[in-house]
């Protein structure tokens, strides 16, 4: 196998998943098994149930991953793991796992940011994405504005100062009684719903480029009490409208300031057929090169992990064996 050839371990949150990639560009497998089905009745992922279920599923998930690459260790050049951000007891399973495999391999160990391996998703799918980019990182834990300045130099332009956009899709949707994962049952009812049914605000819509949700969430709660008339599907969409309303409108403004010549998005949000489409249209309008990742690419894979793994391998090296899981870690940035 010619290439530098990394295996990536993912187990940050509730998907226990490994992928074979090969110079950061070229999946040979990407192998993902989830627990939605574990955690639907808790109304969300509980910890410890995530990490009994890595346990279980990492190793023949590594396995299956391995063996549809057609790959044999000795091919392999690195094994790469995802330290943090994420549930320390779910980050544990998987850095255990590849420092083991590393030792017994005889390879490095790579440790991975797992914000900036959902950054390095992008060249996966786009290898020639022109950087500078301004990126919208939204998921389930973070919301954040970037701007990826070029390889390895990101500047944090402004996040959530209190729910990230994936919670407060999560908290609408349990009190709209729709279940859990709350994210894709508000888009699929809110395609049968009026978007301008409900006049919700937009909060700091044009104030910097900071986000605050909490507030959507108490109106959507406040109008149901007020108006019960209001039909389930008008509520969905029009909370749906009003958060896509506010992420695009940031990011639109932001690229356009900061000149960049590319407009994306990361995290699990970025499946929201609604912010897919309406960045989409902000780069056909003002001239930006796309990046909306593929739906398989904004959920939490190893496969972006192992991209970023062969990337931080060649500018840092080998992570130190030491290294543990690093639950609050930060996207490095530049000042």
């Amino acid at each position: 196998m010619s290439g530098s050839v990394v295996l990536g371990i993912e187990t940050s949150c509730d998907e226990t998943a490994a992928a074979v990639v090969v110079d950061g560009r070229k999946v040979l497998s990407s192998v993902v098994s989830s627990q939605v089905d574990l955690h639907a009745r808790f109304g969300g992922v509980v910890p410890e149930i995530a990490s009994r279920a890595h346990v279980e599923l990492l190793t023949p998930v590594v396995a299956e991953a391995m063996l549809s690459a057609g790959i044999e260790p000795e091919e392999l050049d690195a094994v790469a793991a995802t330290v943090g951000p994420g549930l320390v007891g779910a980050l544990l399973v998987g850095v255990s796992t590849a420092k083991s495999l590393a030792l017994v391999w005889d390879i490095p160990f790579v440790a991975v940011n797992h914000l900036e391996a959902h950054l390095h998703a992008a060249f996966l799918e786009e290898p020639d994405l022109e950087l500078p980019a301004v990126v919208l990182m939204v998921s389930g834990g973070h919301t954040m504005l970037i701007h990826w300045e070029d390889h390895g130099r990101y500047r944090l332009l402004g996040e959530t100062l209190d729910d990230a956009a994936g919670e407060a899709f999560d908290k609408v949707a349990r009190y709209l009684g729709l279940g859990y994962p709350g994210g894709p049952a508000i888009d699929a009812l809110s395609l049968e719903g009026n978007p301008e049914a409900v006049a919700f605000k937009r909060p700091m819509i044009d104030v910097g480029y900071d986000f605050s949700f909490s507030g959507i969430k108490t109106a959507v709660v406040n109008h149901v009490r007020k108006h019960p008339e209001t039909s389930t599907e008008d509520v969905a969409a029009s909370f749906q409208a009003a958060m896509v309303d506010t992420l695009v409108t940031k990011a639109r403004r932001a690229a356009h300031e900061l000149g960049a010549k590319s407009l994306g998005l990361g995290g699990g949000v970025a499946a929201n057929s609604l912010l897919r489409e309406r960045l989409l249209s902000v780069c056909v309008d003002d001239g930006y090169q796309a990046y909306v990742p593929s739906r398989s690419m904004c959920t939490d894979n190893a496969a972006m992990v192992a991209a970023c793994g062969w990337y931080r391998l060649g500018v840092d090296g080998p992570s130190s064996l030491d290294l543990g899981a690093e639950p609050n870690l930060r996207l490095p940035t530049v000042d």
